[in-house]
Protein backbone atom coordinates (compact mmCIF):
# COMPACT_ATOMS: atom_id res chain seq x y z
CA UNK A 1 0.00 0.00 0.00
CA UNK A 2 2.91 2.19 0.97
CA UNK A 3 4.38 1.33 -2.84
CA UNK A 4 1.13 2.99 -4.12
CA UNK A 5 0.46 6.13 -2.09
CA UNK A 6 4.10 6.96 -3.27
CA UNK A 7 3.92 6.19 -7.15
CA UNK A 8 0.48 8.47 -6.66
CA UNK A 9 2.56 11.14 -5.30
CA UNK A 10 5.12 10.95 -7.73
CA UNK A 11 2.64 11.04 -10.62
CA UNK A 12 0.57 14.20 -9.30
CA UNK A 13 3.72 15.54 -8.87
CA UNK A 14 4.71 15.24 -12.23
CA UNK A 15 1.21 15.97 -13.42
CA UNK A 16 1.55 19.24 -11.28
CA UNK A 17 4.69 20.11 -13.22
CA UNK A 18 3.91 19.28 -16.56
CA UNK A 19 0.69 21.18 -16.78
CA UNK A 20 1.42 25.06 -16.68
CA UNK A 21 4.33 23.90 -19.11
CA UNK A 22 2.32 22.32 -21.58
CA UNK A 23 -0.80 23.69 -20.89
CA UNK A 24 -3.20 21.23 -19.50
CA UNK A 25 -5.92 22.67 -16.94
CA UNK A 26 -6.95 20.77 -14.00
CA UNK A 27 -8.83 23.83 -12.39
CA UNK A 28 -6.69 24.74 -9.79
CA UNK A 29 -8.63 22.60 -7.72
CA UNK A 30 -6.07 19.58 -6.06
CA UNK A 31 -9.09 17.05 -5.99
CA UNK A 32 -9.25 17.09 -9.66
CA UNK A 33 -5.00 16.73 -9.51
CA UNK A 34 -5.54 13.83 -7.39
CA UNK A 35 -8.25 12.35 -9.05
CA UNK A 36 -6.44 12.56 -12.61
CA UNK A 37 -3.14 11.52 -11.29
CA UNK A 38 -5.08 8.62 -9.77
CA UNK A 39 -6.98 7.32 -12.96
CA UNK A 40 -3.35 8.01 -15.15
CA UNK A 41 -1.85 5.63 -12.88
CA UNK A 42 -4.59 2.66 -13.37
CA UNK A 43 -4.29 3.15 -17.04
CA UNK A 44 -0.82 3.02 -17.13
CA UNK A 45 -0.80 -0.36 -15.08
CA UNK A 46 -3.82 -1.92 -17.28
CA UNK A 47 -4.57 -0.38 -20.49
CA UNK A 48 -0.84 0.83 -21.49
CA UNK A 49 0.86 -2.74 -21.60
CA UNK A 50 -2.15 -3.98 -23.68
CA UNK A 51 -1.03 -1.36 -26.10
CA UNK A 52 2.27 -1.51 -25.85
CA UNK A 53 1.93 -5.35 -26.71
CA UNK A 54 -0.18 -4.54 -29.18
CA UNK A 55 1.73 -2.03 -31.19
CA UNK A 56 5.45 -3.84 -30.62
CA UNK A 57 5.64 -4.87 -34.14
CA UNK A 58 5.22 -0.46 -34.58
CA UNK A 59 7.66 0.27 -31.72
CA UNK A 60 10.53 -1.72 -33.18
CA UNK A 61 9.99 0.06 -36.44
CA UNK A 62 9.97 2.99 -35.11
CA UNK A 63 12.97 2.11 -32.65
CA UNK A 64 10.42 3.48 -29.45
CA UNK A 65 9.40 6.23 -30.89
CA UNK A 66 6.14 5.23 -30.60
CA UNK A 67 6.10 4.23 -27.15
CA UNK A 68 5.78 8.06 -26.58
CA UNK A 69 2.61 8.66 -28.72
CA UNK A 70 1.00 5.80 -26.43
CA UNK A 71 2.03 7.58 -23.31
CA UNK A 72 0.32 10.77 -24.94
CA UNK A 73 -2.62 8.65 -25.77
CA UNK A 74 -3.03 7.53 -22.14
CA UNK A 75 -2.62 11.13 -20.75
CA UNK A 76 -5.33 12.43 -23.85
CA UNK A 77 -7.38 9.31 -22.68
CA UNK A 78 -7.54 10.40 -18.98
CA UNK A 79 -8.35 14.07 -20.03
CA UNK A 80 -11.22 13.10 -21.88
CA UNK A 81 -12.66 11.01 -19.02
CA UNK A 82 -12.19 13.42 -16.03
CA UNK A 83 -13.86 15.93 -16.50
CA UNK A 84 -12.27 18.82 -15.00
CA UNK A 85 -9.00 17.55 -16.43
CA UNK A 86 -8.56 19.14 -19.79
CA UNK A 87 -5.85 18.18 -22.05
CA UNK A 88 -6.57 20.77 -25.03
CA UNK A 89 -4.55 18.68 -28.41
CA UNK A 90 -2.60 15.93 -28.79
CA UNK A 91 0.81 18.05 -28.77
CA UNK A 92 0.18 19.01 -25.56
CA UNK A 93 -0.40 15.49 -24.85
CA UNK A 94 2.66 14.16 -26.00
CA UNK A 95 4.83 17.10 -24.77
CA UNK A 96 3.37 16.85 -21.41
CA UNK A 97 3.57 12.75 -21.52
CA UNK A 98 7.77 12.97 -22.07
CA UNK A 99 7.64 15.83 -19.42
CA UNK A 100 5.43 13.81 -16.64
CA UNK A 101 7.85 10.75 -17.41
CA UNK A 102 10.89 12.65 -17.39
CA UNK A 103 9.85 13.89 -13.58
CA UNK A 104 8.32 10.42 -12.33
CA UNK A 105 11.99 8.56 -13.29
CA UNK A 106 13.78 11.73 -11.40
CA UNK A 107 11.66 11.04 -8.52
CA UNK A 108 11.92 7.78 -8.58
CA UNK A 109 15.41 7.45 -8.89
CA UNK A 110 15.78 10.02 -6.20
CA UNK A 111 13.97 7.99 -3.76
CA UNK A 112 15.03 4.84 -4.62
CA UNK A 113 17.49 2.85 -2.33
CA UNK A 114 20.49 0.87 -2.87
CA UNK A 115 18.81 -2.12 -2.36
CA UNK A 116 16.46 -1.40 -5.37
CA UNK A 117 13.33 -1.10 -3.20
CA UNK A 118 11.80 2.42 -2.81
CA UNK A 119 12.27 4.76 0.55
CA UNK A 120 11.08 7.44 1.71
CA UNK A 121 13.82 8.56 3.35
CA UNK A 122 17.54 7.21 2.05
CA UNK A 123 20.43 6.87 4.31
CA UNK A 124 23.00 4.68 5.24
CA UNK A 125 22.63 3.87 9.35
CA UNK A 126 25.99 1.51 8.63
CA UNK A 127 29.39 2.31 7.60
CA UNK A 128 31.32 -0.90 6.07
CA UNK A 129 34.85 -0.99 6.45
CA UNK A 130 36.86 -1.97 3.63
CA UNK A 131 40.11 -4.51 3.65
CA UNK A 132 43.03 -3.74 2.14
CA UNK A 133 45.61 -0.83 1.50
CA UNK A 134 46.03 2.31 -0.60
CA UNK A 135 48.88 2.46 -3.31
CA UNK A 136 50.85 5.28 -3.18
CA UNK A 137 51.61 5.66 -7.41
CA UNK A 138 55.14 7.15 -6.51
CA UNK A 139 55.42 3.67 -4.45
CA UNK A 140 54.67 1.24 -7.32
CA UNK A 141 57.68 1.60 -9.62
Amino acid sequence: MQHFVFRWFVTTFAVFVAAPIVGISYGDRIGCLLAASLLLGIVNAFIRPVLLLLSLPLILVTLGVFILIINALMLKFVGEIVPCFEVPGFWRAFWGAIIISIVSWIMSAFFRGTDGRVHVLTHHTQIRRVRGRVIDPDERG
